[in-house]
């Protein structure tokens, strides 16, 4: 591995954007730009930022795609006045949309903010890990209202990643390789949220993107002014026992906060999930291999259609672990 370089704080800015701006640019699949367009319709979002395993994986049939569409306010995205009202207190909203393109149907589940909660949740002092550590994590912008909005989603990416940085020194290893530190937050943001993956996912996402990881780590701590020793190999962040004791304890109450934070989104997506009945009925079938009919009484009103039908698919052994 290649000795790390030392940067001054405006460098170490620059090196972050760059590589920040460059990934937001990389092209996608014209199928995605396709969808994207498709889905916004007459709306007129800020921007729409993809990532996920459908970025990392590419399209795949059983792919679900992965969106963030920004807002400047909540009124600009069509969808009831419960929805944005819930958005509002209690962010984000997920939506699931199907669209064919070029006669292929794509699936996508969309999380809507405005861009003052995305500046918000990318920054260092909110409670809630979700945001910035998937944003942390490579992503590109499908579209931009126009290049002012195209900056201002830029510099959130970029206060993401600093934000995920700043936490992997003070809750990862003494000194290591940038990966170890990385390794180290993704393995306690997961185990923050409710989660279904596997506990080693985050680990998987950095050994794909390691050079990437690596060149990010040190200009992310030089703009957050953390104070480093640097070896041919290993970087130290020189943090005191007081202070790494002082971030445990306010990571203890994220972790403390995390999963009944995301129960109670859950709770409200039963209201707010626009497309969720399809969603549902999609998973099942592509896990189980059983059809589930869904009619547009159930469609309209899954909380009163749910429950019989999970019943029924519960017979036919849906919820069953294969052996």
């Amino acid at each position: 591995m290649a000795a790390f370089s030392s940067y001054e704080q405006a460098d170490a800015h620059k090196v972050l954007q760059t590589q920040i701006q460059q990934e937001l640019n990389t092209p996608v699949a014209p199928e995605i730009t396709d969808f994207v367009w498709d889905m916004i319709g007459s709306a007129r979002p800020l921007g729409v930022l993809f990532y996920g395993s459908g970025l990392r994986g590419g399209l795949q049939d059983d792919t679900l795609l992965d969106f963030y569409v920004i807002l400047r306010r909540q009124s600009d995205w069509p969808r009831p006045f419960l929805a944005r009202v819930g958005n509002t207190l209690l962010p984000p909203n997920v939506e699931y949309h199907e669209i064919e393109v070029e006669g292929r149907l794509l699936r996508a589940k969309v999380a809507l903010l405005s861009l003052a909660q995305f500046r918000t949740l990318t920054g260092l002092q909110t409670w809630d890990t979700t945001v910035w550590a998937r944003f942390s994590q490579p992503v590109r912008l499908v579209w931009a209202a126009n290049h002012k909005a195209e900056e201002a989603l830029q510099r959130c990416v970029m206060r993401a990643t600093i934000t995920a940085a700043v936490w992997a020194a003070w809750l990862g290893p003494e000194k290591g390789q940038p990966e170890a530190f990385w390794n180290a937050l993704y393995r306690r943001t997961y185990q923050t949220e409710l989660r279904v993956e596997k506990a080693g996912r985050g680990a998987g996402i950095v050994a794909s993107y390691q050079e990437r990881y690596a060149r990010l780590l040190l200009p992310c701590w030089r703009i957050a002014g953390l104070a480093v020793r640097e070896s041919d190999t290993e970087l130290e962040p020189i943090l005191s026992p007081a202070q790494k004791k002082k971030q445990e304890k306010a990571w203890g109450l994220r972790t403390t906060l995390g999963k009944p934070l995301n129960i109670v989104r859950l709770m409200k997506a039963a209201f707010t999930f626009s497309g969720g009945a399809r969603y549902a009925v999609w998973k099942i079938e592509r896990h189980s291999g059983i059809a589930v009919p869904l009619t547009p009484f159930a469609e309209k009103h899954p909380l009163i259609a749910g429950p019989p039908l999970l019943w029924r698919l519960w017979r036919k052994g849906a919820f069953q672990k294969s052996r």
